[in-house]
C-alpha cells in the first residue's frame, strides 16, 4: 500500500497520516481487534518508532500485543512479532531489564512455535545476545 511505500522512502509524516486514516477506516468497518486493524496499528507503531517517538510506539505495540494474544494466541507468529517490537521499543526507552526479559520469553516461544533456525527466532536471539553484551560492560 501507499503508506508502506512512503515508509520505505523515509517519508514518515506522510506515511503516518495515511496509516492513521487506514487504521481508523479499518476500526470502523472491521472492528478494533480485527487482524487487519491490528496490522495497521502495528504499522503505525513502527512509523512512530522510526521517528524516535518511542513512548507513543510503546503504547501502540503493547495494545497490539495484548489484542493479538487474546485474539490469535500467545504463540501466534503475529503475537510474537508484536512482542519482539515491544522489546525493541523498551530497549530504546532504556528499560533494559524489561526488554531482555520480554525478548527472552519471545525467543523461547519462537523456538517452540517456529523452530530454532527460523529467521525470526535467529533475529531475536541476536538482539538478546547483543543486549546482554552491552549490559556486561556496565559497572
Amino acid at each position: 500500500n501507499l503508506a508502506a511505500t512512503l515508509w520505505n522512502q523515509g517519508q514518515w509524516d506522510a506515511a503516518e497520516e495515511l496509516e492513521l486514516q487506514l487504521m481508523e477506516a479499518r476500526k470502523r468497518k472491521l472492528g478494533a481487534d480485527h487482524p487487519a486493524t491490528l496490522s495497521s496499528i502495528a504499522s503505525l507503531a513502527g512509523i512512530l518508532w522510526n521517528q524516535g517517538r518511542w513512548d507513543e510506539a510503546e503504547d501502540l505495540h503493547l495494545q497490539v500485543m495484548k489484542a493479538r494474544e487474546k485474539k490469535l494466541g500467545a504463540d501466534h507468529p503475529d503475537t510474537l512479532s508484536s512482542m519482539a517490537c515491544l522489546a525493541h521499543t523498551w530497549k530504546c526507552l532504556d528499560s533494559d531489564a524489561e526488554a531482555l526479559g520480554l525478548i527472552s520469553i519471545c525467543i523461547s516461544m519462537s523456538t517452540r512455535k517456529l523452530g530454532a533456525g527460523h529467521p525470526d527466532t535467529l533475529e531475536r536471539t541476536q538482539a538478546y545476545n547483543s543486549w546482554k553484551m552491552e549490559g556486561s560492560h556496565i559497572s
